[in-house]
């Protein structure tokens, strides 16, 4: 499973022409992603037929949301449900720096379709391992949760991706989607050491790394041929 980062229409055509398998759709990535617009939305839905995870996500400084944050994500979310859409990527982390447990609990009993890809707030946290465990009762709408294991990248964060991934086969929990800083010169050291079962692309699959560059083709192979070689 290859999940690949975009921002338009055009972005996610071309991922799914060469192989992604999953989409984020995000705006403002130079801010680690935010709510993407309802047009974008719209526009992207239509023409593709892969997965597409939407993020939702008000602001970019930090993952503690005030009510009235929490109430502008639900009526994004709202806007998604009404074109039949409940692929969504979220994350909220409470006052003490843990899960935010009480507001999934409300968001998913507000709406009970969610296909929940837990994001990179989980990297915030001080205990990876508690913060897991909190999130396998949601597991029937948490189906993934993007990490690096804490860290910088994912495979300064192998140790604890290793641990994770342990926990995920034990409680039958969330996947383990490894993000952060993988791309195909480092994609087979990360499998052999991880060995999850999806991989989370940003700039890696960019030409010069960048988001304002269109998809490398040739990394793009490289990373299907790794990945089927296993």
């Amino acid at each position: 499973m290859i999940e690949c980062i975009v921002q338009n229409k055009n972005d996610a055509i071309e991922a799914e022409k060469l192989g992604a398998s999953r989409l984020e759709l995000v705006s403002a990535i130079q801010l680690g992603g935010l709510t993407p617009s309802y047009g974008t939305i719209k526009t992207t839905l239509k023409d593709v037929q892969i997965p597409v995870q939407v993020m939702i996500r008000p602001h970019n400084y930090g993952f503690m949301y005030s009510s009235t944050d929490k109430e502008a994500m639900k009526e994004d979310i709202a806007s998604l449900y009404e074109i039949g859409h409940y692929r969504i990527v979220i994350g909220a982390l409470d006052q003490n720096n843990k899960i935010d447990t009480a507001f999934l609990t409300d968001l998913f009993k507000e709406f009970p379709d969610l296909n929940v890809t837990f994001h990179r707030a989980f990297d915030e946290v001080e205990d990876q391992l508690e913060a897991y465990q909190s999130l396998v009762p949601y597991r029937n709408n948490i189906k993934r949760i993007l990490t690096s294991g804490g860290a910088a990248s994912c495979l300064e964060g192998t140790l604890s991706l290793q641990k994770l991934m342990q926990l995920q086969h034990q409680l039958n929990g969330p996947a383990i989607l490894p993000g952060s800083g993988v791309k195909l010169d480092n994609l087979q050291e990360l499998d052999d050491a991880v060995g999850a079962d999806e991989y989370h692309f940003g700039s890696g699959v960019r030409k010069q790394h960048s988001f304002e560059a269109g998809f490398d083709d040739t990394v793009f192979e490289g990373i299907k041929q790794v990945l089927s070689d296993r």
